[in-house]
């Protein structure tokens, strides 16, 4: 396998465009395309925006602002390039479309890693003549801050690649988990998912207002969810004896919890009431200074947290 020095970034949306900075940042070049005609501009932006946050994080002294290119083809874009990152809208025909335009292409030891977050990665393999080097790298938003990604291969996969995604990754500061079966969402998306059903019906049923539910995650099991998984935190949440007695206190209060665990469909009525709410909550703070505030406060938490997984 390459170094992957030669990156390229294919989509230049929200996640292509902090793949682009979080590249950048780990020292390598970065070729972009994107069929937009403000794509360089909305790039240049996103990673000028992103520098500052990935400076604090130690991300960046290796970097360089300046190695990004833009290209007028997909084609072009993956030329030389050792890791792609594709990143285009979530419609199958669109990624098919891609793939058979870099197909011809790409290097022969190149990986070519999804971002696809609902697609599966066999509905993608349809899309090319031979998909040994691609694999699913679906990162959480925004990819330049949050470490995980979730990569998988399979038995059509090439010997290696879904490995040398793994130790890309790794190299540019992420964490990885590797999904052993396809599942529609993957992995964490499935979890949040869950968690989002129940916190929409306990909203429906009145126990709740929007913005206490959402108070009640960040300021309960948020915290600690930011630290350890659920499974590991209740193995600690019985002491010494662990998960086993944890099991044999409680089997009784969660079995009764998941019989009464609401099942719901986001529909037009559930909609409004959330939006309501979510507008009461943020008052007249804009998208951007939310955005913003989040990404201040993951900082801080990530700084707070560096070396002590280790």
């Amino acid at each position: 396998m390459s170094d992957f020095q030669h990156t390229a970034a294919l989509g230049a949306g929200v996640i292509g465009a902090s793949w682009t900075a979080l590249f950048l940042a780990s020292g390598r070049s970065v070729a972009v395309y994107d069929p937009a005609g403000n794509a360089e501009k909305t790039v240049r932006d996103y990673v000028e925006m992103a520098w500052p946050t990935l400076t604090e994080l130690g991300l960046t002294a290796g970097g360089n602002l300046d190695a990004v290119t833009f290209h007028g083809s997909a084609a072009a874009a993956v030329e030389g390039a050792s890791f792609i990152q594709e990143s285009v809208p979530e419609r199958i025909e669109i990624k098919h479309a891609l793939f058979a335009a870099i197909e011809p292409a790409i290097s022969s030891d190149a990986v070519v890693a999804s971002s696809a977050s609902g697609l599966t990665l066999s509905e993608m393999q349809a899309g090319w003549r031979d998909p040994a080097r691609l694999v699913l790298g679906h990162p959480f938003n925004p990819p330049h801050l949050i470490p995980l990604v979730e990569v998988m291969g399979n038995d059509r996969t090439g010997d290696g690649v879904a490995e040398a995604a793994e130790g890309f990754y790794k190299a540019v500061g992420k964490v990885t988990i590797r999904v052993k079966r396809e599942m529609p969402g993957h992995v964490a998306n499935r979890l949040q998912a869950a968690v989002w059903r129940e916190a929409i019906h306990l909203v429906k049923q009145g126990v709740a207002s929007v913005e206490d539910v959402d108070t009640a995650m960040w300021a309960g099991p948020g915290l600690r969810w930011a630290a350890m998984g659920p499974t590991m935190l209740f193995h600690l949440g019985a002491g010494e004896a662990g998960l086993a007695s944890f099991c044999e206190r409680y089997t009784d209060s969660f079995n009764r919890w998941w019989d009464d665990l609401g099942v719901l469909h986001l529909d037009g009525e559930t909609a409004r009431q959330l939006i309501e709410g979510i507008a009461a909550e943020t008052g007249n703070e804009t998208t951007a200074e939310l955005s913003a505030k989040r990404d201040a406060m993951i900082t801080a938490m990530q700084k707070a947290m560096a070396g002590l997984r280790e």
